[in-house]
């Protein structure tokens, strides 16, 4: 049976990493005999300018019916200011698959800590993973536009609170069955309703992981301090943003930093955690490790696929380690070069 696999390249380097995605996807669907099926549309800017709509209603619908969602990257400053957004469609793309829990994996390697703005013996043993409520709070709350008042309202349910904070305590069973919870809990009223909603969890559900609760300014500070102390960190969708993009240059370039959107089912939506990079598009110098990682989280979550996953991640590392990389971290190859070099791999 075909597994469907949707492609929604977007913006600006986003089908150069999205093409290196596809090309590690469709070596691991060979050798494993996996079954992937891919189908490609337009989505984000690209959308825009082709059908008037960030998400047109043919982008849905095979959103909607596939096993897995790839996004590349969207936006840019073409649309900037416009009155139809690229960032608009991602919004709504993430409503639609229903996927409210984002899985930011944040990990150090061997002989890449010169690479971090931390020093040396800070850069080593990172390996923790940011769960950020994905559909809720401030980003989908009501919201006035104006030249003299706006607003932006943030709202949470606990039903909202506790269906990913499940994943974040089943994800720390799995590790090492610690938890962080990050709030503003001293200040705003949706902070202490996730407070209680996951201190309750805690205690009737899982008395045996480890909870601590941090203040996000607090823990801005601490992921530069000591990152290596974390192993599952889970916030609401605002602070999961700021900090899981503030996690991901620790270990030396925001293009190694994959991520998986989920919900209740085995459809999810996987992308890099970088932006469009619209200064570097078509020029074939994007790093697609983040990509390539992202689509190793796909075979792992939507697929259930756990080898054919181990065997991209293997061949990241074989790559990492040999210096077969992008110029973002030290390296003289091209974007393409190091995607086929990772699919050799497998």
């Amino acid at each position: 049976m075909s597994i469907k696999i949707v492609f929604l390249p977007g913006d600006g380097v986003g089908p150069e990493v999205a093409a290196g995605a596809r090309q590690v996807l469709e070596a691991a669907s060979e050798r494993f005999s996996l079954g992937l099926s891919f189908d490609t549309h337009d989505f984000g800017g690209i959308a825009i300018d082709n059908h008037n709509d960030p998400f047109p209603q043919s982008t849905r619908e095979a959103c909607l019916a596939a096993d897995a969602v790839f996004l590349g990257a969207v936006g840019g400053p073409k649309w900037d200011g416009g009155e139809l957004r690229p960032e608009g469609g991602l919004l709504s793309l993430r409503s639609e698959l229903g996927v409210f829990s984002n899985l930011r994996p944040v990990k150090s390697y061997g002989g890449l800590e010169h690479l971090s703005p931390l020093r040396i013996e800070k850069a080593g043993g990172i390996d923790f993973i940011i769960i950020r409520e994905l559909t809720g709070g401030i980003y989908f709350g009501k919201r006035s536009e104006g030249t003299e008042h706006a607003t932006d309202e943030c709202a949470y349910s606990r039903e909202e609170v506790a269906r990913v904070a499940k994943i974040a305590f089943e994800t720390a069973k799995g590790r090492n069955g610690r938890l962080t919870s990050v709030d503003k809990a001293n200040v705003l009223a949706t902070s202490r309703l996730w407070r209680d909603t996951v201190t309750a969890m805690h205690r009737d559900e899982y008395p045996d992981i480890t909870l601590e609760h941090v203040l996000v300014d607090a823990m801005a500070m601490k992921l530069i301090q000591d990152p290596s102390a974390y192993d599952v960190i889970l916030t609401e969708n605002m602070f999961g943003d700021i900090l899981s993009d503030e996690a991901s240059v620790i270990t030396g370039s925001i293009g190694l930093a994959p991520s998986a959107s989920l919900g209740l089912g085995r459809a999810g939506l996987y992308e890099p955690i970088h932006g469009s990079a619209p200064d570097i598009a078509g020029q074939n110098k994007a790093n697609p490790v983040g990509s390539i990682l992202s689509a190793a989280m796909l075979l792992r979550y939507s697929v259930g696929h756990e080898e054919s996953a181990r065997a991209i991640e293997m061949g990241v590392l074989k790559a990492l380690f040999e210096g077969f990389v992008t110029a973002d971290i030290g390296g003289n190859k091209s974007c393409s070069d190091v995607a086929g070099y990772i699919a050799a791999q497998i």
